[in-house]
């Protein structure tokens, strides 16, 4: 019993870790597409052809690989995560795509690594939640972002914690847009547009898109 019980926590574990990654691997992107309005983002955000932007949070590249076409030959995108075993897939998916204008970057869990004053814009997708050095990260994010660059903040908020403390958010993997708005505001941005439904995360009525953008003072 004892080695069944183990074997059960085992592949709860294996299981759970799998469900957390899915909506990021590769086979998964043409249905996220179906639920991720990527065009309207790219155009509230004024990326076009030549922008240098960056994807904080990259996973396997969904977001990086449609900035990639985005922005062109003429433009760059820069692909962090945290991850290298992220990275290294993300790498196979530029391979095969012939993508040459992308540069992979591991970033630490409290600093991105993204070059200074050099970015349009910064992307920070359904990750934000996750970072615990999130004003130390933001303030790399203001550096890094030339005078009137812009970071975008997209994430879903999950109805059964609207309301709730910003830790009971993020232990659920969520947060609320008022407390990103605030602590932009104390990083040095000045928020120049913002959508409460941005659609659903997955189809899932219950998980709210919004999407913060702000820009460097």
């Amino acid at each position: 019993m004892k080695h069944l019980g183990k074997s059960l926590v085992v592949f709860i574990l294996i299981f759970a870790s799998q469900l957390s990654t899915a909506q990021y691997a590769t086979d998964e992107w043409a249905e996220r597409d179906t639920w991720m309005d990527v065009s309207k983002i790219f155009d509230d955000a004024g990326i076009e052809e030549g922008s240098v932007v960056a994807d904080i949070g990259c996973h396997e590249g969904y977001l990086s690989i449609h900035l990639a076409n985005r922005v062109g030959h003429t433009g760059q995108v820069y692909a962090v995560d945290v991850r290298a075993d992220r990275l290294n897939v993300l790498k196979e998916n530029l391979k095969e795509r012939n993508i040459k204008n992308v540069e992979v970057i591991l970033g630490f869990y409290d600093n991105p690594r993204l070059p200074a004053k050099t970015l349009d814009v910064v992307i920070i997708m359904d990750t934000y939640h996750e970072m615990d050095d999130y004003m130390k990260i933001l303030d790399h994010v203001h550096k890094s972002l030339k005078p009137g660059g812009l970071i975008v903040i997209l994430e879903k908020l999950k109805t059964r914690i609207k309301g709730k403390s910003r830790e009971d958010q993020t232990d659920a993997h969520s947060i609320g847009m008022e407390y990103v708005r605030t602590e932009l505001i104390e990083a040095g941005f000045e928020e120049v547009y913002h959508t409460k439904d941005l659609g659903n995360w997955e189809n899932d009525e219950d998980k709210v898109i919004w999407m913060l953008i702000a820009e460097k003072e």
